[in-house]
């Protein structure tokens, strides 16, 4: 993963995709006061990496839920994951050591369920 190259059969793969996902868990942590139960970390391709996040909602937040407010919940959600959009690119991008070019957030506020998108930059071809 070192250089830009695409990860090699070889490399530490799972370590990396379990480090991404502990620290998705932290940073949800931070910014809802309690982290997802069950979360996973996949590569679809070379430059994509996607995070799902499961049972992430706080007691106030399943309450929106209840009430019907997913749209309140799903763009409070969004507003919070967009401004702190750095620090998660910045878990990718240190992990990884790949530039991340786009960032996708998404929630299922009926079945309480994240998505974080990543989008990389092309990895650099080696010599």
């Amino acid at each position: 993963m070192h250089d830009g190259q695409a990860p090699s059969e070889t490399d530490s793969r799972p370590t990396v995709l379990a480090e991404i996902s502990r620290e998705m868990v932290r940073l949800y942590k931070e910014q809802f006061g309690r982290g997802p139960t069950k979360t996973r970390t996949a590569l679809a391709g070379l430059d994509i990496v996607i995070v799902t996040l499961e049972n992430s909602l706080t007691p106030a937040e399943r309450r929106l839920a209840e009430m019907g407010e997913h749209q309140r919940l799903r763009d409070t959600r969004l507003y919070f994951q967009h401004a702190t959009e750095s620090q998660f690119k910045g878990v990718i991008e240190r992990l990884l050591e790949r530039k991340v070019r786009a960032f996708i957030s998404g929630i299922d506020t009926r079945e309480d369920i994240s998505s974080e998108v990543f989008y990389l930059e092309p990895a650099k071809q080696s010599s």
